[in-house]
């Protein structure tokens, strides 16, 4: 450009705008970085996972061993629950020790009801192991003095703090599903429901016949933070503030995550197709057993303690054998969700939630379960009272109507699985 003197003047050059701000909000990459605290045994775990690809042998050997251990002073009781019960002259009539053994089996679950949602928060806080632990030496405590039970009040007092203490269900879930990668998550739960259908079979059979850390603590005290799953479904998400979450300033309220988690039909849905199932499963191996002990002239099978065992070994081997199922079906995206309706409802229900939420989803989880399993042994002791008082002049046989209102629960159950009672994860229905 040319001046009024005829001079050439270069025109002034555009100002750059400034380079973009870093509001704390995104990272300016386009990789996320994760940034692993030192000394959280969380962020250790995840890190491993990240470069371990294989399966964690030794963890899921660990799972086996607390599942079959918690289970079995559940089982092994059934089968000589009804002569245990004769024995201690409770009952003033035969017909009547179906009313009383009822109320021992239920005091475990029903003590379990009021203590899981606590142990799961708990878990959540502290985390799994030492949950684990306290659990393990409450059932060796309890469980001795139970069996060492001469009196009906000892009895239920022993067998309800045996319940109360026991909080390993919740707490297993949960480290199930964060001791592996996402591909191994599912052979992970199914390992808990597995240990559980071994201990099925070994706990009447022994009645009949005779960790690791995983949540993260950062040296700012607050738990949570830097390792939070990067492919948590969008729905799982609306439930936290997930600004607060990258900046490790979350902090969630134990009655806030508990009425979010009420809020989540995912997870509910889930809990009560298996809460039901439960119902059915407890009640049907009460009744059973007592069925088969009683006498002939109340239409029973009049077997021994040890005839009962044999035949609830061979019965729970077949049962435990759809478990298994599940441990070769990890790897078939989507089937392994049908292997099993434990197993099933135990990994929806897990990835439904944050692992923030983890221990209290499993918590509430236990909580309802408990009850169910609770109300189970209690409604079959006295329906199998009521049914040996009527053998006749029914329509049906006292024995028949007990096993036809037991079978009616799986078919509500069955109900439930369909739309709109139940909404799976949208995290699993597109694997």
């Amino acid at each position: 450009m040319k001046s009024d003197r005829g001079e050439i003047q270069e025109l002034p050059r555009p100002t750059p705008p400034p380079p973009p701000q870093n509001t704390g909000d995104k990272p300016l990459t386009t990789e996320e970085i994760k940034d692993y605290h030192k000394g959280c045994p969380g962020c250790q775990l995840e890190k491993a996972n990240e470069s371990r690809t294989g399966i964690p042998y030794l963890n899921f050997f660990y799972i086996c061993i607390i599942g079959i251990t918690s289970t079995l002073p559940i089982q092994s009781l059934f089968p000589y629950q009804y002569f245990m019960i004769r024995d201690m002259n409770i009952a003033k009539r035969e017909e009547d020790i179906g009313f009383y053994a009822g109320f021992v089996a239920a005091s475990y679950f029903l003590a379990r009801t009021f203590s899981s949602v606590p142990w799961g928060i708990f878990a959540d806080k502290y985390g799994r192991k030492p949950c684990i632990v306290i659990s393990i030496l409450s059932m060796i405590v309890f469980n001795t003095l139970f069996g060492l039970s001469t009196r009906y009040w000892m009895a239920i007092v022993t067998r309800g703090m045996l319940g109360m203490l026991c909080g390993i269900l919740g707490p297993i879930k949960a480290y199930a599903t964060e001791i592996c990668r996402k591909e191994h998550q599912a052979l992970g739960m199914s390992l808990v429901t597995s240990s559980r259908a071994v201990a099925f079979v070994l706990g009447p059979a022994i009645g009949g016949f005779l960790a690791q850390e995983t949540l993260h603590f950062h040296n700012d005290g607050k738990v949570g933070g830097a390792g939070e799953d990067a492919q948590i479904s969008e729905e799982v998400e609306s439930q936290v503030d997930l600004s607060n979450i990258e900046a490790g300033k979350a902090k969630v309220s134990s009655d806030t995550s508990l009425k979010n988690l009420l809020k989540n039909w995912k997870f509910v849905s889930s809990v009560i197709i298996y809460c039901t199932f439960s119902l059915h499963d407890v009640a049907y191996l009460e009744t059973f057993s007592f069925w088969a002990v009683s006498k002939r002239k109340f239409r029973g099978l009049n077997l021994t303690s040890q005839d009962l065992a044999t035949v609830s070994v061979i019965s729970d081997l077949v049962r435990a054998s759809p478990h298994s199922v599940s441990l070769y079906m990890h790897n078939l995206h989507g089937l392994e969700l049908k292997a099993t309706i434990t197993t099933a409802c135990n990994i929806l229900q897990n990835t439904a939630v944050t692992q923030k939420q983890r221990g209290a989803a499993n918590g509430i989880s236990v909580t309802l379960l408990s009850l169910f399993q609770g109300l189970a042994p209690a409604g079959a002791g006295i329906l199998f009272s009521w049914s040996q008082k009527h053998v006749t002049g029914l329509f049906l046989p006292g024995g028949q109507i007990l096993f036809l209102v037991i079978s009616m629960v799986a078919v509500i159950g069955l109900i439930l699985t369909f739309k709109p009672f139940f909404s799976m994860s949208d995290a699993l229905s597109r694997s």
